[in-house]
């Protein structure tokens, strides 16, 4: 049975950080390439990162470039977003998800197809 668990959302302050942790099992973990998504009340979901787990390769929408890094560890099957200078605007749902990686591919092309029930951040001004 493929899972996905998030965990280490919370309630911050304007300025501070948080580690989310996406612990997964049931699938090839190397095969895959896991990305963090974010949806706020009233809102789309969005992407704010990815990450190829053979290789290790990154991409950050613009909303969290320079504050945001996405990281793995192969050995835990543990996918980690830490948060940085986190502002009001960054208060949402944040789910990981899995989907195959094609390292020739844009990792924004990816198919998720597996998904995480979401961890509730909430960042006060």
């Amino acid at each position: 049975e493929v899972q996905l668990v998030e965990s280490g959302g919370g309630f911050v302050q304007a300025g501070g950080s948080l580690r989310l942790s996406c612990e997964t099992s049931g699938f090839v973990f190397d095969n895959y390439a896991i990305g963090w998504f974010r949806q706020a009340p009233g809102k789309e979901r969005e992407g704010v990162a990815y990450i190829g787990a053979s290789d290790s390769r990154s991409l950050y929408e613009d909303a969290v470039k320079g504050r945001f890094i996405i990281s793995s560890d192969n050995d835990k099957n543990t996918v980690y977003l830490q948060m940085n200078s986190l502002k009001p605007e960054d208060t949402a749902v944040y789910y990981c998800a899995a989907g195959t990686y094609y390292p020739l591919r844009a990792l924004e092309d990816t198919v998720f197809v597996y998904w995480g029930q979401g961890t509730q951040v909430t960042v006060s001004s």
